[in-house]
């Protein structure tokens, strides 16, 4: 594709500072030379690279499209179909004909033609070996750490109890140790993996550490700040099924206790059970296990946030994954669903499950996002962020409050509904009514 640029859209080009997500070469560089910033690019979050734009910003482009085609052969060659695409930039006034490559986070792990691989970090492609590629890899989806070996004897696995129900529940009946190996959790060595530990030892801690589930209690709308924790942190460890269900329980138990404001005044709020389920179960079976770090439950008065260790494997992304499937932990997923009442019941459907169940009470859709190597679910469960029960901390941080105030802090433009929701308030005694007119404030009474 051809653009020719306005005089705005070139100096908005020449002068953009390289950063995460644009470098610029010259037109003079030899295509090899590219492949560490495609393979950057492509291993992270993508990116654009604009060839032909000097390092001082000025403007010295091909002298005609043909002469870029090494160029644009040599990115198909790093980079796979579907995840870049050239477009050829050029402007009245400046000589030659810059192109900008658009590139795509890859599915799969993007080297140079040499074999190197490397990310992108601030503005430099950084390489990228041992420890730190292979964390790329399961960040990818390519390899997962389910199969990492663990040493300690396979007896503590075949031999607990979570292991022998197990069996028992499978047809056909077979012994625990002969379904382990079998299934690929003992390995040939006779070392049990780590999918094998969090399904079926019974504290799987000992051995992967920081495998367990972090509950927080905040009192606030804001940010998880110190002063804001309600009591000490809960930690709930064990095995993943037992884990998953303990961990739903004390949430909603949690959240439960949380008061909201009704037509008749404050009650408990009233959350959907397949949501939170839903949610945290996935958090727990496709987090990347060679991340050391639990999955945590922060708790606040307008929200919860499910924070998972990993980054969305291979192709999916915040946008797609509702429609999209890829599963980091194969083995851990296909074994938990067999089960009795197996938390993953619709295996692959559990995000779209708790998205109906939100809807069908009329609050907002889960929040899908990742920052680094974690993606968190916000889930805004609006009756705990009511305008009524926003209105009323108000008034009671700050002694009163009147109309102005209230349509800032709920976002609420029209005030006729500020006023309809103060009238409920009043009607309910959670607040009084002083003064008159323009100049009418409520307070707690």
């Amino acid at each position: 594709m051809t653009s020719v640029l306005t005089d705005d859209e070139r100096d908005r080009l020449t002068g953009r500072d390289e950063d995460p997500f644009f470098d610029r070469k010259s037109s003079r560089i030899q295509p090899a030379k590219l492949g560490r910033s495609l393979s950057a690019f492509g291993n992270t979050d993508g990116g654009e690279l604009a060839i032909g734009i000097e390092d001082d910003g000025s403007w010295i482009g091909f002298e005609k499209i043909e002469d870029a085609n090494d160029i644009v052969n040599f990115a198909a060659q790093v980079l796979p179909p579907g995840y870049f695409q050239v477009d050829f930039l050029t402007h009245p006034n400046e000589t030659g004909i810059v192109v900008l490559i658009s590139i795509r986070r890859t599915p799969g792990v993007c080297a140079t033609l040499s074999g190197e691989v490397f990310v992108r970090r601030a503005a430099s492609s950084t390489p990228v070996k041992g420890e730190d590629l292979e964390a790329l890899k399961r960040a990818k989806g390519v390899v997962s750490y389910e199969n990492q070996a663990l040493l300690f004897p396979p007896i503590e696995i075949s031999n607990s109890e979570k292991c022998l129900e197990f069996c028992l529940s499978i047809v056909p009946l077979v012994e625990p140790e002969r379904f382990l190996r079998k299934q690929g959790l003992i390995n040939r060595e006779g070392n049990p993996t780590a999918a094998g530990t969090l399904l079926f030892h019974e504290e799987p801690q000992i051995y992967l550490a920081k495998s367990g589930v972090k509950i927080y209690r905040y009192k606030t709308t804001g940010q998880p700040e110190r002063k804001y924790l309600d009591g000490v942190p809960e930690t709930v460890d064990g095995c993943l099924y037992d884990q998953i269900f303990s961990a739903v329980e004390r949430t909603r138990q949690i959240v439960d206790s949380i008061p909201i404001m009704t037509g008749g005044g404050m009650k408990k709020v009233e959350y959907p059970p397949e949501a939170l389920h839903e949610i945290l179960t996935n958090a727990v079976l496709h987090r990347d296990y060679g991340i050391n770090d639990d999955v945590h439950i922060r708790i606040f008065d307008n929200r919860v946030e499910v924070d998972s260790p990993g980054r969305l494997p291979a192709h999916v992304t915040p946008q797609n994954i509702l429609d999209e499937r890829f599963a980091r932990n194969p083995t851990i997923v296909r074994l938990i669903n067999r089960f009795p009442d197996p938390p993953n019941m619709d295996v692959g459907e559990g995000l779209n499950t708790a998205f109906r169940a939100m809807e069908a009470l009329r609050l907002q859709r889960p929040e899908i996002r990742e920052f680094g190597d974690r993606v968190v679910v916000t889930i805004r469960h609006e009756t705990l962020a009511s305008p009524e029960q926003v209105i009323v901390e108000y008034a009671t941080e700050n002694g009163s409050i009147n109309n102005s105030e209230a349509r800032k802090i709920t976002g609420i433009e029209q005030e006729r509904t500020i006023r309809r929701i103060f009238e409920n308030l009043v009607s309910t005694g959670e607040l009084v009514r002083e003064g008159a007119a323009r100049g009418t404030r409520y307070r707690l009474p």
